[in-house]
């Protein structure tokens, strides 16, 4: 087969095929006499296998996957893949933190900050907490007060009144400061509760079709693998 021929099945270029081929995705290809590179099923399933493996590694790792494969080190390659399904259990897991962290918020809001900004003794008197747990969240990433220019002392607006709030609701559920400062990072860059629920939903929908591909790319290269005991 041509580099054209490899091509047509997924709707690539001969280029793209040939960039394939010097990347190390196909095992050794023969050339005729001619030049001209020459291919066979077993380069034909290496694309299908290295295409999927994309799907659910990304291009760079699906290379190395193949790469290790095809120089004969099986055990590199399902350590790379091994990597991934850790990778995807981690953040599966994060994801799972963070929507029991916002299904365990109070449905009253707290009452919102009026005027000035408060000061550490007043936010602390406010959450009936003692001053030094507030620097230890602030430590901990879990809050991020302005600073006087002047004096140095801190500054708690109503951003910062809000995220104490829920951190004080959330330690008392039992959330360790780690995943008290994850929820509430999840929670600003989606922009308040509702937008982040509506990005739970994505983020799920994201891991369902990475889990997918991972699968699909295995069973891809478990053909592959078939193919070149075969040879």
């Amino acid at each position: 087969m041509r580099p054209i021929d490899l091509a047509r099945e997924h709707g690539l270029s001969a280029q793209a095929i040939r960039n394939y081929d010097d990347a190390g995705v196909f095992p050794p290809t023969q050339r005729s006499e001619s030049g001209y590179r020459r291919y066979t099923p077993l380069h034909a399933q290496a694309l299908r296998a290295f295409l999927a493996l994309r799907g659910g590694h990304g291009h760079q790792r699906a290379i190395e996957i193949m790469r290790a494969t095809n120089r004969g080190d099986t055990e590199a390659a399902y350590r790379l893949i091994d990597t991934a399904h850790v990778e995807l259990l981690a953040e599966r897991g994060t994801r799972t933190e963070v929507a029991a962290a916002l299904g365990s918020l109070s449905t009253s809001a707290p009452a919102p900050v009026q005027g000035r900004p408060l000061t550490v003794g007043e936010l602390a008197h406010r959450l009936g907490v003692h001053p030094a747990t507030l620097r230890t969240w602030e430590s901990e990433g879990i809050l991020h007060p302005e600073r006087d220019r002047a004096t140095g002392y801190r500054h708690y607006g109503p951003d910062s009144v809000r995220d104490a709030e829920i951190a004080r609701q959330l330690r008392r559920g039992g959330y360790r400061l780690r995943q008290v400062a994850q929820f509430l990072e999840s929670l600003r860059e989606a922009g308040g509760a509702d937008a982040l629920s509506a990005f739970l939903d994505s983020w799920q929908e994201r891991l369902t079709l990475r889990s997918r591909n991972l699968l699909a790319g295995a069973a891809q290269l478990d053909a592959y693998l078939t193919l070149l005991q075969q040879t």
